[in-house]
């Protein structure tokens, strides 16, 4: 693929920048075709699918965050040259065609366009069908915005396809695909990986765990677990399990208050059988598959545990690999606890809310990888590269 220079594609991501604040009422009224079209009783899903001017406006910042940014691209990664003449220079490059699969988010058709475009990546987008009105309404501009730039509108594809057309298109692709980003359930991601024959980065469930240590501040505590459980259920970095140290101060004192402050704001709590004999009239946890599960709604495990080696062991059997945080003053327990949880992110006294490209300092992101190869966590700009080796020699052969 020819690489684009970084002045035209800042031109195009200007174009856009300008064409969503034109064109604001357009995508309202197409947002409001697909609201009114969808079945409100998954509010998770219904959150992320509204659009406001709240949210165009966060468009606008995302993009013009990635036009501002450095090219990713021909960034020298390593030099070295040889006793035998030859020069070897690895640099970044270009993945080539990325497929995104998502659902319900039409945020994501600005925000992973901008990042694959600035990478000098081909993007095919393959929105959930919830979001079809919303997601045309924005490729539309984008392709605006490239033909505004003499720049084929190939770069930005919006593909349609039912779930059997999908499992074709995987199996057999009519174009060439370098790596496809499933982001969404366990569903969708097993979907992907059974039918791909290309390379998948996983944007994996969050189901994200909170530990208490008994050297915790309480009320930094119940501040950060009422934000990261209820500030947005929608999001896969909320929270979803709570670890409680069996050795804090007032141990039955403290949950009791943490699961009354829980369900007061809402919030369902369900405890496991150690819990439950302090909170007797709790929901118990019937079920183990359950600290499996990623909520996306106001709903909560609590169980305790007898030291942070067995919070560890816990959040790596059943925690999604995304994000984890430990409450505790005592920097040798969180030093221990963040080296050993197996998650893309890990936290001390802070809440899994942060786990976003623009709260940690890499932008706009395409998705939250939970994979280890190529890269793990916020997939900003520059993770969307890949890397290439040149050699220059004078007629070198090996010998």
């Amino acid at each position: 693929m020819k690489l684009l220079s970084e002045k035209i594609k800042n031109s195009v991501l200007k174009s856009m920048e300008i064409l969503l604040k034109e064109n604001e009422d357009a995508l309202l009224n197409a947002n409001k075709k697909d609201i009114t079209a969808f079945n409100q009783e998954d509010q998770a899903m219904y959150d992320r699918l509204i659009l406001n001017s709240k949210k165009i406006d966060g468009m606008i910042i995302a993009i013009q965050v990635v036009r501002e940014q450095e090219d990713p691209l021909n960034k020298i990664i390593s030099r070295k040259q040889f006793d035998n003449g030859l020069d070897v220079v690895n640099k970044t490059a270009p993945f080539g065609t990325i497929m995104i699969i998502y659902e319900s988010r039409p945020d994501v058709t600005v925000e992973a366009t901008v990042l694959a475009f600035k990478a000098n990546n081909k993007i095919l987008l393959k929105g959930g069908k919830e979001a079809v009105n919303s997601n045309a309404a924005i490729v539309k501009l984008w392709h605006k915005a490239l033909e505004e730039n003499n720049l084929s509108t190939d770069y930005i594809q919006m593909l349609t396809m039912n779930r059997e057309e999908t499992q074709a298109f995987l199996k057999n692709p009519t174009e060439q695909l370098d790596l496809i980003v499933p982001r969404g359930g366990e569903k969708l991601i097993k979907f992907v990986k059974e039918h791909a024959t290309c390379a998948v980065l996983v944007s994996g469930r969050g189901n994200n765990f909170l530990y208490v240590d008994e050297a915790a501040n309480w009320k930094q505590t119940i501040e950060v677990i009422l934000n990261a459980k209820t500030q947005k259920i929608s999001a896969c970095n909320a929270l979803d399990k709570i670890l409680v140290s069996k050795k804090i101060p007032d141990y039955a004192g403290r949950i009791s208050e943490l699961t009354e402050i829980l369900k007061s704001s809402g919030v369902d709590v369900l405890v496991d059988n150690d819990t439950k004999s302090i909170l007797k009239g709790e929901k118990p946890i019937d079920d183990q598959s359950i600290w499996y599960q990623e909520f996306l709604e106001m709903k909560c495990c609590i169980g305790s545990v007898n030291s942070v080696f067995e919070a560890i062991e816990k959040i790596n059997e059943y925690s999604g690999g995304h994000s984890a945080t430990i409450m505790t003053t005592n920097s040798d327990v969180a030093k221990t606890f963040m080296e050993q949880v197996d998650c893309a992110v890990v936290y001390q006294n802070a809440s899994t809310r942060f786990t976003d490209g623009g709260q940690i300092g890499v932008g706009a992101e395409l998705a939250i990888s939970t994979d280890k190869l190529h890269h793990r966590g916020p997939l900003g700009l520059k993770e969307l590269v890949t890397n290439k080796y040149y050699v220059f020699g004078d007629g070198q052969v090996r010998v």
